[in-house]
């Protein structure tokens, strides 16, 4: 699998950017899974429904899935910090590429996704694992880079690079594991 990762501040667009290149991808004949960091208590289920009932019974691990659709909720029993490998490691190994949104301290290669107008500083320059810059302002980037500069309007165009440089992308498990 190629696993590619997107940092930026908040409200920069990272989401709506891997929103659109799940499509382009596809597009492509890939299979693309998404691995997302959350910063915040979140839930998935709905009260009342035979799985929240089961978690909610303190089930470690429920399960659900129909001929279209698997779900895994794992309730920790404490607080618990999973690394992106750890994540990673959970998804089916037929992937063709994992987008990977958030973990921007993380190890992996990464797209910095970064806007002028956030008024927040670029990270770029301090990653070592930021391969480029998606950006709707490339003439108002903070530091001179050698880094490729993408349109952060053309998903499609991001898309292409990254399948035209996909082996930069190859994830070893064995690194990892």
């Amino acid at each position: 699998m190629k696993v590619v990762g997107f940092a930026g501040f908040s409200g920069s667009g990272k989401t709506t950017l891997v929103e659109q290149l799940i499509p382009a991808l596809r597009l492509r004949g890939l299979r693309v899974s998404v691995v997302k960091h959350a910063h915040h208590s979140f839930d998935i289920d709905t009260a009342g429904k035979d799985t929240f009932r089961h978690r909610e019974a303190g089930a470690f691990e429920v399960v659900v899935a129909s001929g279209r659709r698997l779900a895994l909720m794992r309730e920790f029993e404490r607080e618990a910090s999973l690394s992106v490998h750890q994540l990673i490691a959970e998804l089916y190994d037929g992937v063709d590429w994992v987008l990977v949104e958030g973990f921007k301290d993380s190890d992996l290669l990464k797209i910095e996704v970064w806007r002028a107008a956030s008024g927040q500083p670029a990270r770029y320059p301090e990653d070592d694992f930021v391969v480029s810059v998606a950006t709707d302002s490339p003439t108002l980037l903070p530091v001179p880079t050698g880094l490729p500069v993408l349109d952060l309007n053309q998903p499609d165009a991001i898309a292409g690079w990254l399948v035209d440089n996909q082996a930069r992308f190859d994830y070893n498990v064995e690194l990892y594991g």
